[in-house]
């Protein structure tokens, strides 16, 4: 793919004063900056891309703004302990059309998920997230979604793409690779009671921000099981993330969204990023732009620590645990990764017609096993169950 026809550098020298930047070990001085030349990327772990694109965005147009104000706050950080391959590929030059960019986009980021290399997104508007899907269908790759957001952004069939009603788009896109949506952290009084009964129909996985705020350790099984991770900064808290006009005053602290970014990182399905709905405009002291600068620290720091501990090559190397459960009519069957601790829980897949059955291995806590262990079926398990099953 030509880069060059699609992406402008950006001048990182015009955005930061050169005073305080002195320091070698900022990431002023460790990402590499493309220059807009021909360049090999066959080292690069990561990419980062910014694309200034708001036409269809809900009552935040200049979020178009936020690429470049977010690089002014994380070229400031200093750079991780252990070395990584970063390069920013600069903007993405927005198509004559919406439905351009969203091709072009899609395009940029198969070449570069095809490459082995994880793009880190900088909106730009949430409906970036319906391109960045588009991606693993031209690569045709089924994928799983985790949205980080207050809202669902379900959308009515009839409804054109914005920001806020892009998630149907996705369902109904034919043929249609989506295995599995989670949402994190949306806020009931948000969201209608119509579109959070059409999340349990399609037996999505959908978390209150209350619920995970009482362990927010739970939230690492859930993006583990996903290539995609899309983040809307309304889900962080207004006084937290005042960058945004569709936050309110509930959501994730700084601290928890953070945390999430790291399990994100850690993640080693995971293959792409983006951090959409941050308006420049209405920030405060560069408040919401250093918050998401953190967010892309923790999230890269958990890609350094990724442990590849995810497709069971060697059963040796996890303990195996059947826990009889008298709702069922076999035990289930739990496994944990003596590297990490980290926990899976089998899932049959059965096909009645063919007479097979099929194994897949569910990412789950430490809670779903002793909630086996107590003679209760985990919910994870059910809704997966179900979802294959129907």
């Amino acid at each position: 793919m030509d880069l060059k026809s699609v992406l402008k550098p950006v001048d990182v020298e015009s955005l930061m004063p050169t005073m305080g930047i002195e320091d070698p070990h900022l990431l002023y001085h460790y990402i590499e900056l493309w220059d807009g030349g021909d360049t090999d990327l066959t080292d690069k772990q990561i990419a980062i891309i910014g694309v200034p694109e708001s036409r269809n965005a809900t009552a935040n147009p200049d979020t178009k703004l936020a690429p470049d104000e977010i690089r002014r706050s994380l070229y400031r950080l200093y750079r991780w302990k252990h070395n990584i391959n970063i390069i920013d590929l600069g903007n993405l030059e927005p198509g004559e059309t919406v439905e351009d960019t969203y091709q072009i986009l899609a395009e940029t980021l198969a070449f570069l998920i095809d490459n082995g290399i994880t793009p880190i997104i900088l909106g730009g508007s949430n409906d970036l997230a319906f391109a960045n899907y588009k991606a693993y269908e031209l690569l045709n790759k089924v994928v799983s979604i985790v949205s980080v957001d207050s809202r669902f952004d379900l959308g009515r069939e009839d409804e054109p793409l914005k920001s806020n009603a892009y998630l149907n788009k996705i369902i109904l896109e034919q043929p249609n690779y989506l295995l599995n949506y989670a949402n994190i952290g949306y806020q009931t009084y948000l969201n209608s009671p119509e579109s959070i009964e059409l999340m349990d129909k399609l037996f999505f996985e959908s978390y209150r921000v209350g619920m995970l705020r009482q362990d927010v350790s739970e939230v690492e099984p859930i993006v583990r099981n996903a290539e995609m991770l899309s983040l809307d900064i309304s889900a962080i808290r207004q006084t937290e993330a005042p960058g945004n006009p569709n936050s309110s005053a509930n959501g994730f602290y700084g601290e928890e969204i953070c945390q999430v970014a790291m399990y994100a990182g850690v993640s080693d399905k995971l293959t792409s990023f983006g951090i959409y709905e941050y308006d420049p405009m209405l920030d405060y002291n560069t408040q919401t732009s250093q918050l998401i600068s953190h967010i892309i620290w923790y999230f890269i720091e958990g890609y350094l620590n990724r442990k590849n501990d995810i497709f069971f090559k060697d059963k040796n190397s996890y303990t195996k645990y059947s826990v009889t459960v008298s709702e069922t009519i076999e035990e289930l069957v739990f496994y944990c990764s003596k590297k990490t601790g980290r926990w899976w829980v089998v899932v049959p897949v059965i096909n009645i017609e063919k007479g097979t059955q099929q194994t897949y291995y569910l990412p789950c806590s430490l809670n779903d096993y002793q909630t086996a262990c107590d003679d209760r079926i985990p919910e994870r398990w059910w809704r997966a169950y179900n979802k294959f099953n129907h």
